[in-house]
């Protein structure tokens, strides 16, 4: 659907989130977007932000957990 986040994983050392609207946490540990409805939370080690538009973003690092709420 249009707008629906997309997350794509490779391995757990990279992901790329599609349609996001904002970061709001951002550290070595934990990255926290803000979608279109909910949040998404991404824990793990040494995480970092490899770029980042209005419409995709890049996280690598060790990718332990992803978590979604409303």
């Amino acid at each position: 659907m249009f707008g629906e986040p997309i997350v794509t994983i490779t391995g757990r050392s990279d992901l790329t989130v599609e349609n996001y609207r904002g970061i709001l946490e951002y550290e070595t540990s934990q990255i926290r977007l803000s979608l279109k409805h909910g949040q998404i939370q991404i824990y793990g080690k040494e995480l970092k932000i490899d770029y980042y538009t209005s419409e995709d973003m890049k996280i690598s690092g060790r990718i332990d957990r992803i978590e979604y709420s409303l």
